[in-house]
């Protein structure tokens, strides 16, 4: 009993910080709300550090929440309309995160900068921002260190480009009276879905075309979004290869995570209903469960987080970060030229 009393305790410290964090999140879009939950956590990490009666809550909800998350996140994935809509940026998305991932491991070398944190950052600005990085954690078994740096790291980012690209996008010529080409730009080339949405928001109040070009970024994005799912895979395989002794056989149902599983189910569902007749805003209010508990988790992760330690380690992190954003920008450029779009 007293232990679930702890827990009970993490939780709801968790939970009131991430409703303020929430609230701050929908009255600055740009910045959202697991920005806010990791900086109010990281705030009052010194209050809560040897408070043990509520570090239980705490633990739970930076792991079993965050996992929950993630699943509940497979509700906002309609795969009918990807394959209908989406395919058309698939050569770009693929191109943009091959080239992130391999920078991310070449910058690692270079920096000496931890494994996991390099895989966070790489996840994190060639899918989908906070969802991959939220996804990716449990799998590498990344500490909150790691998470809350790599979180940063992307957030900075997605300001850049959200303020940024509409400009840079109107310098280099992109179509000014259709939003598909500039959708397809912001949708794989800005990470986090905020600042996606900021940035295609931009561009379609701009010159005036209603919402055509922010359906579009959303469309891709949520076709980058898929990526979780080979991507944990692959590094779940690899984690549990590198840590099985050698007297042990590798073991597939022990290497695959089940919460990505969930996630893949839950995305199948929407399909499967949307195919048959149902409108996919009947799962708005489980997507708005999952960006609301990432928020509790990034709470968490804040509150056993070191915000000076952070600060002091953050250059080399920025570094990394700014090379991935920098070659995904280039890379979906070089694309779209090639394809025609441009």
């Amino acid at each position: 009993m007293n232990k679930i009393n702890k827990l009970i305790k993490g939780i709801c410290l968790c939970l009131v910080f991430a409703l303020v964090a929430w609230f701050l999140g929908q009255v600055f879009p740009l910045i959202g709300g697991p920005v806010f939950g990791i900086l109010l956590g990281m705030l009052c990490h010194n209050f809560v550090k040897d408070a043990k009666d509520y570090q239980v809550g705490i633990k739970f909800t930076a792991k079993k929440v965050l996992q929950a998350a993630v699943v509940l996140l497979g509700f906002g994935l309609n795969l009918n309309i990807i394959l209908k809509t989406g395919a058309q940026s698939l050569p770009i998305i693929l191109s943009t995160i091959t080239v992130a991932l391999a920078l991310a491991y070449l910058m690692q070398k270079v920096l000496k900068l931890p494994l996991n944190l390099a895989t966070l950052i790489g996840v994190g600005s060639s899918i989908c921002g906070g969802s991959a990085i939220a996804a990716t954690a449990p799998v590498i078994d990344a500490d909150d260190q790691e998470v809350a740096q790599a979180i940063s790291v992307i957030f900075l980012f997605n300001v850049i480009a959200a303020l940024v690209f509409p400009s840079l996008g109107q310098a280099l010529g992109f179509d000014t009276s259709s939003g598909q080409a500039f959708g397809i730009f912001a949708g794989t080339a800005v990470n986090d879905t905020s600042s996606v949405t900021a940035t295609a928001a931009t561009w379609d109040s701009l010159y005036h075309l209603g919402s055509q070009t922010l359906d579009k970024a959303v469309t891709v994005k949520l076709t980058r979004t898929l990526a979780i799912i080979p991507i944990t895979l692959g590094l779940s395989f690899i984690q549990s290869k590198k840590n099985r002794t050698h007297d042990q056989r590798f073991s597939f149902k022990r290497a695959f995570p089940t919460f990505i599983l969930y996630f893949i189910l839950a995305s199948l569902i929407t399909s499967l209903f949307s195919s048959f007749g149902f409108n996919p805003s009947l799962f708005n209010p489980l997507k708005t469960l999952s960006k609301f508990m990432i928020v509790m988790a990034m709470v968490a992760i804040g509150l056993n987080t070191n915000l000076i330690q952070l600060i002091r380690k953050g250059i080399k992190p920025i570094s990394l970060g700014f090379t991935c954003w920098l070659g995904i920008t280039l890379v979906s450029l070089v694309m779209q030229k090639v394809m025609g779009l441009l």
